[in-house]
């Protein structure tokens, strides 16, 4: 079983070993926090490409020693051409989850890059030149690299509806079959895209020769993305939502991620004062403060400059003392409502000056839309399939409106000072299993890499899976199952350490500069120190 890591220099984590390296590597030549993760988030599009890339989306948590955090939301817009008449046209009645249609947000991820590099100059002195931080990732775009059984086993599970879709079959099979774990997976054309960035920069990927080719791909395959959606893409500076937890201060991003709702649940668990974790107390306790994060949520969450709330008003003492009333502390509140599904992956750097970085990028579901560009070899996302078609829907789809999302990291300051950046992969299981980290190790005591370790549960959807019930490990002790049922929990016992659960990681930086740092064993992903 995995241990927690330990180091004064410097740590990188990431659900792919190959990743950490990358970002570890950067570190181990003087660079920093946010350089480390440039490395690490390229080279995880290359090596787990079905759970993230250039064609998505990214959000950040900046931390610098005595500030205050601050947050990069690079999320992408839906398209000039987006409107509800497009679809229309094109003899549909709602957003389809797949192909060209699906296509239809900007990506936004090397914009976060860039904005993250930029701050890294201007405030952490940041100097490692953009080729050698995507040096990693373009040795194995071209030389290729071993398929993972995550990989494998979602190109074969979702064959039947993207193997129709333009580029996906000739990307992801080998020898006219989907790729068998294992194999060697060379994506010539990605390592170009990447070799260019490097020579011309990542702006090039918005206003230059990419984002003519990507623009040109797009509209060719029936996108309504055009040049235009590229150019006037911006990445934003934003202030992160925080709440205070038990004396300690928890940070995560504001909409149109879904971060409030774990700040929510956490204040809920905060106020429900479970004595114990890995009890009948603990685990019904998160469940039914997810169900009331998510109420908040599915009503009120969206494009900000929509909203028609103040997401401070969900924090209050008030609004979390009256959420916690609504929670029986024996029975289960009837489940499901709406849901969500979601694709992504976690990474966090800490560096020698205590410098973090909490990190999320996202394709939405597993390989977006679909659709892989000829000629860049980009995976596009299908993010904008959360909007509506209907006029009178809250999130009816509007161009220039941005999209609803599940992905948010998470970022602490405890009492003690200790800082915390922590996070996980899957949709409606990412708050839960922040709350499941946070409560177990600083709550409760335990040890980082134990609580990642620890069983999880999932309540709703998350990658690859259309559930809705309450779904748990197997490795709790028998009798709690029992006791969840009694409760009325609709329960289903699945694997030791499935990979539903999501992919977490954690990283604590003490004051004394001791790094400790947590992968998570249902991943193929490491915490490598310097």
């Amino acid at each position: 079983m995995l241990t927690t890591k330990r180091s004064y220099n410097g740590m990188v984590v990431a659900p792919h070993h190959l990743a950490a390296m990358a970002g570890s590597n950067v570190l181990r030549e003087g660079g920093n926090a946010i350089e480390a993760m440039v490395a690490a988030a390229a080279t995880v599009a290359i090596v787990y490409p079905h759970m993230n890339g250039l064609g998505g989306d990214n959000f950040w948590l900046l931390h610098t020693p005595g500030k205050a955090p601050q947050g990069i939301d690079a999320c992408g817009a839906a398209a000039g051409l987006a409107t509800p008449d497009f679809y229309r046209r094109h003899g549909l009645e709602a957003i389809p989850g797949r192909g060209p249609h699906a296509a239809l947000t900007m990506a936004g991820a090397l914009s976060g890059w860039r904005r993250a590099l930029d701050f890294s100059r201007d405030n952490w002195g940041g100097r490692i030149p953009l080729s050698t931080l995507l040096a990693d990732a373009i040795t194995h775009a071209g030389n290729g690299v071993a398929v993972t059984g995550s990989l494998a086993e979602n190109v074969a599970q979702k064959r039947a509806e993207l193997e129709t879709v333009p580029g996906f079959a000739d990307t992801y099979f080998s020898g006219g079959k989907p790729v068998g774990e294992g194999e060697r997976h060379v994506q010539p054309q990605l390592r170009a895209t990447l070799e260019q960035l490097a020579r011309t920069g990542l702006d090039d990927f918005y206003r230059g020769d990419l984002a003519k080719a990507m623009a040109d791909d797009l509209e060719a395959a029936g996108s309504p993305l055009r040049r235009d959606d590229f150019a006037r893409h911006q990445s934003l500076d934003v202030t992160p939502l925080d709440l205070q937890v038990a004396g300690h201060r928890v940070f995560n991003m504001p909409p149109p991620t879904q971060g409030l709702a774990s700040l929510i649940l956490l204040g809920l668990y905060d106020r429900i004062e479970v004595g114990e974790a890995e009890t009948f107390e603990f685990v019904h306790a998160i469940v039914e403060a997810s169900k009331q994060a998510f109420l908040v949520r599915d009503k009120h969450l969206r494009d900000p400059g929509t909203m028609t709330v103040d997401p401070h008003s969900f924090l209050t003492d008030t609004a979390l003392d009256r959420m916690t009333a609504a929670i029986d502390r024996q029975r289960a509140l009837s489940w499901p409502q709406i849901s969500k599904p979601g694709d992504t992956v976690w990474l966090g750097a800490v560096d020698s000056e205590g410098r973090a970085v909490s990190f999320i990028q996202s394709i939405y579901w597993e390989f977006g839309s679909g659709l892989v560009l000829p000629q860049t070899g980009i995976t596009w996302q299908n993010r904008g399939t959360s909007f509506s078609l209907d006029e009178n829907h809250p999130n009816v789809l509007h161009p220039g409106k941005r999209p609803f999302h599940t992905i948010q990291p998470a970022l602490a300051h405890l009492s003690d000072g200790r800082v915390m950046p922590y996070g996980t992969m899957g949709g409606e299981g990412q708050p839960q299993t922040q709350a499941m980290i946070f409560a177990r190790h600083v709550l409760h005591g335990q040890d980082l890499q134990g609580s990642i370790n620890a069983p999880r549960w999932l309540l709703g959807r998350t990658w690859g899976s259309e559930a809705t019930n309450l779904r748990i490990e197997n490795r709790f002790d028998p009798a709690l199952y029992q006791k969840l049922r009694d409760a009325g929990h609709d329960l289903e016992i699945i694997g030791d350490f499935d990979a539903v659960m999501g992919h977490a990681g954690a990283l604590v930086h003490y004051p004394d500069g001791l790094i400790e740092g947590a992968s998570d064993p249902r991943s193929d992903g490491a915490a490598i120190a310097i």
